[in-house]
């Protein structure tokens, strides 16, 4: 039994008094343990090369401009495309307006023609001379190739040139003078064009020598 220099044993007094304390040595550890780890992780140095990092940094800056350069041209390539789809329509309505507006003068020229039949009637009801009817006819004729031209409606030469098969349409040959042959000598049918297209051929009459003349075909 311990005792101290007065001879009193003391160990039933730290018995009585003392606490009995449990430290739990494994949660300590652990905690230690997390704690080493994250100073180690933030501790850690990069282990890639400043080249490598530059690269990478430049390769995220490159790739970003790359998606603003796509995106501002996406933007452009819509803006263009809305702008060419209204110039065509804006096209489409003034090529619609100035056939409407060609069509309207063709017909207002015609109106003269529709006039000039109403005499020609009216007078041969009233029983007007042949010549009165006959000048009406005329000037019908007249006011309607004056509708055509003014439509850039053209008639075709054909009586006195060579024949030419785009232009003549011939039905018949008949016997020529000397000099005739293969040249239209008379024609059953005006033609026309309008600009650089046929309209209609020229009906026509061509001239062959005597042994070889023959109704066409």
């Amino acid at each position: 039994m311990a005792r101290d220099i007065f001879g009193r044993d003391h160990r039933k007094k730290r018995g009585d008094e003392a606490e009995i304390r449990v430290t739990d040595r494994r949660r300590i550890l652990l905690d230690d343990d997390e704690n080493t780890n994250r100073e180690t992780e933030a501790e850690s140095p990069s282990l890639k090369p400043s080249y490598v990092e530059e690269l990478e940094a430049r390769t995220k800056a490159a790739e970003q401009t790359t998606l603003e350069v796509q995106s501002r041209f996406e933007q452009l390539r819509k803006q263009l495309q809305s702008e060419t789809d209204e110039t065509r329509r804006r096209l489409n309505r003034a090529a619609d307006e100035r056939a409407q507006r060609e069509k309207a003068d063709f017909i207002a020229g015609l109106l003269p023609v529709l006039d000039n039949l109403q005499r020609a009637t009216d007078a041969a009801e009233a029983g007007s001379a042949s010549e009165v009817i006959a000048e009406g006819v005329r000037r019908t004729a007249s006011s309607f190739e004056n509708a055509l031209a003014a439509a850039g409606v053209e008639p075709i030469d054909a009586v006195g040139e060579e024949f030419d098969p785009e232009l003549h349409d011939a039905i018949e040959t008949v016997e020529g003078a000397p000099g005739d042959e293969g040249k239209v000598v008379a024609q059953h049918t005006r033609g026309y064009k309008i600009g650089d297209r046929l309209l209609r051929p020229a009906r026509v009459k061509v001239g062959r020598p005597r042994d070889k003349a023959r109704p066409a075909v």
